[in-house]
């Protein structure tokens, strides 16, 4: 799809958590007053500014440390496990903990480190890690954190951080959202080209954090349906390639992915913004229709992908071409005519999808479709697209919204001793 359619290292006290209250409370990651120098070289950058490399084998990884989150312009590795969670925490205390914690083990697990003991030296210890993921290091694995615009609601005395214009997203044609799969106070995005790798992540995190987190939706993809620079094209369940028209060059990651000063927030500068949709797809009435209403819908062919105006998949679209009976080549209420940047003002997004499937449903048909993920520097470039999608996008008929998050990803960590989060609270 070219755009949406309605369709136990041990932390540095002082550095991560301020106040002896919320040191008392530490657990999952060793806190410690003696930890700081081993924790600092546990958590030291690799000092890479792009892939470390090790091609596809586990010993791929990507830097934890910089300007950005990793998980964004990284080119879309194998596999996803994106979870929502509500926080149940009840003091602000509580939250920075989280915070702080998720941060340090967050440098650890991207760096193919457990997160404790996988095995403690005591027989009656409980293991710090899980141990799932022992030895298999990080698979290219990336963890991006989002907060929701809940996190701001006043529970934590953050209102006056939150992002000016950042809320839920609108009601919008197309969409039939399960409130179980909506929402969220924070995120994690969690991409590796190892899918027990990702699991393996989400599941340390969410455990370490048990007391004052609860997961709220959860969505486990597949295969990647987007590319990044220099990446074949994928395919999304529909058969057709996704993701040929993506942002790809640093300009157009400046001009409409990155956010700078304009939410007057610092903490969000070299951040983004992250929308989350969970689109079902009814395969089987799709498999049905034929070719050409197939090519027509997408305006690209299925087998090579090109539009349906040329012959290469990366042909530039031409939105004028007549075809021989009248009207034009590409309908204009075909996907990639309604969501080229060309007929939307220059709007473009960042698409970072993936594939998922859960099963069958309660009739026995495939419960399956696109987790959209897609970042942008407003809301609002996502929501205006999509709006024209959801009224007329021939393909609305073959999909539903079912699961939807919007989340403000802050930028990256400049070094070790920092954690996600950390202007909010005083100290």
């Amino acid at each position: 799809m070219e755009t949406p359619t309605a369709p136990g290292p041990d932390v540095p006290r002082r550095s991560l958590i301020s106040g002896s209250a919320a040191m008392a409370a530490a657990g999952g990651l060793v806190l410690g007053a003696g930890a700081a120098t081993a924790a600092a070289a546990a958590m030291a950058p690799n000092g890479a500014s792009g892939v470390v490399q090790g091609a596809r084998n586990g010993d791929e990884r990507h830097p934890f440390y910089g300007e950005h989150q990793a998980g964004i312009s990284t080119p879309p590795q194998d596999h996803l496990v994106f979870t929502a969670f509500d926080v149940t925490a009840t003091t602000p205390v509580e939250l920075q903990l989280v915070l702080a914690k998720w941060s340090a083990a967050m440098a650890e697990l991207t760096n193919g480190r457990p997160v404790g003991k996988v095995q403690p030296a005591r027989a009656n210890g409980v293991p710090g890690d899980t141990g799932e993921a022992a030895d298999m290091g990080p698979h290219g694995l990336t963890l991006t954190l989002g907060f929701g615009p809940s996190l701001f609601d006043g529970r934590f005395g953050l209102e006056k951080f939150k992002p000016a214009g950042f809320d839920q997203l609108p009601a919008m044609a197309g969409e039939s959202l399960d409130p179980a799969m909506t929402g969220g106070d924070l995120c994690i995005q969690a991409c590796a080209n190892d899918p027990q790798v990702a699991y393996h992540a989400v599941r340390n995190l969410a455990r370490m954090a048990r007391t004052s987190v609860r997961t709220r939706w959860t969505v486990l993809g597949f295969g990647r349906a987007s590319a990044g620079a220099n990446q074949i094209t994928p395919r999304n369940l529909l058969g057709f390639k996704d993701g040929t028209r993506n942002i790809k060059t640093e300009e157009d990651f400046a001009e409409h992915v990155w956010v700078g000063d304009e939410a007057g927030q610092g903490w969000m500068a070299g951040g983004s913004y992250l929308v989350a949709r969970k689109i079902h797809m009814m395969i089987e009435t799709w498999d049905e229709d034929p070719i050409n209403d197939q090519q027509g819908i997408f305006g690209r062919t299925k087998q090579a992908g090109a539009p349906l105006s040329g012959t290469r998949e990366h042909d530039v679209p031409d939105f004028h071409a007549a075809a021989p009976g009248g009207g034009p080549v590409i309908p204009a209420d075909s996907h990639i005519a309604l969501a080229a940047h060309e007929n939307n003002g220059g709007t473009k997004i960042l698409r970072r999808g993936y594939n998922f499937t859960d099963g069958l449903d309660a009739v026995g048909r495939l419960d399956a479709g696109l987790m959209f993920l897609s970042f942008q520097r407003d809301p609002e470039q996502f929501v205006a697209l999509q709006r024209k999608l959801g009224s007329s996008d021939r393909l609305n008929e073959y999909i539903r919204h079912v699961g939807s998050g919007v989340y403000a990803v802050p930028g990256g960590l400049p070094a070790a001793g920092n954690y996600y989060g950390k202007e909010f609270f005083p100290g």
